[in-house]
């Protein structure tokens, strides 16, 4: 009965934000307010009726955070973990809200434990990768990573969503840049993937992009004839800004 009432109140919910989505800017913030109450009603009377049932707290739990109750979430995703540590969306949702509250170093476990949990699901490794390249100092000074281990770390875990994800670009495209954020890349290997990407890429300002890309790789080798030729292809209005930053430290006066 528990999981039956769950799944009405979840599809419910997503009815709900999927026309919210829909009516975007049109959106009448009382009425979506007051849908968004209702349910908070519905998921209380099923805790209420049955305080053991992690799966409840859990689809609660996210409810709160996609509304910004980020207090009520958390303690909502605690109790589910708290009731059944085993479910990868809990400890997920509990890593981005730790992250997004500025505690990386206690959002780290979370992630890593989802991905233990699922370890096909691309979206956990992307998010671990994010969350060590964006707060390196911190990892760094509480001195339980050594720079190379936390590289290795980041780098395999935007190189494993981009794996599992080949479909999503933005996966690819991040795994891609994650080689400039290493101590010690593997320029080859970059040059590699921005290669593999330009194939892949659908329209002319993505191929261009992906082109100036290895073009800076080149430059990082020194390999400058190659990254001279490369850039002279690119055309694209947009990328003018990039391009002439190219050209201006291949002549030897970086541009800032």
């Amino acid at each position: 009965m528990a999981e039956r009432t769950l799944r009405k109140i979840v599809e419910n919910q997503r009815e709900l934000f999927a026309e919210a989505a829909k009516q975007g800017e049109n959106l009448v913030e009382s009425a979506f307010r007051q849908q968004v109450q209702s349910l908070t009603h519905d998921y209380e009377l099923l805790l209420r009726n049955n305080p053991q049932f992690a799966a409840g707290y859990a689809a609660y739990g996210y409810l709160l955070s996609k509304v910004d109750m980020r207090k009520e979430a958390t303690a909502m995703l605690l109790k589910a973990n708290q009731l059944d540590p085993d479910i990868p969306l809990v400890k997920n949702q509990l890593g981005n809200l730790l992250a997004e509250d500025g505690k990386p170093l206690q959002a780290a476990p979370y992630f890593i434990a989802a991905i233990r949990l699922v370890p096909n699901e691309p979206l956990y490794h992307y998010q671990l990768g994010t969350l060590l390249v964006e707060a390196r100092e911190d990892f760094l000074k509480a001195g339980e990573w050594k720079r190379d281990a936390l590289d290795n770390a980041m780098h395999e875990a935007f190189r494993r969503a981009a794996e599992l994800a080949p479909d999503r670009f933005e996966f690819s495209y991040r795994y891609g840049e994650s080689f400039y954020d290493l101590e010690r890349p593997d320029w080859d290997g970059a040059l590699k993937v921005w290669s593999r990407l330009e194939e892949k890429a659908e329209s002319a300002i993505e191929r261009q992009t992906m082109r100036l890309h290895a073009a800076n790789v080149l430059l990082k080798q020194g390999k400058r004839d190659h990254a001279k030729a490369l850039i002279a292809t690119v055309d694209e209005e947009k990328l003018q800004g990039q391009k002439q930053k190219l050209v201006a430290e291949l002549a030897g006066t970086p541009k800032k």
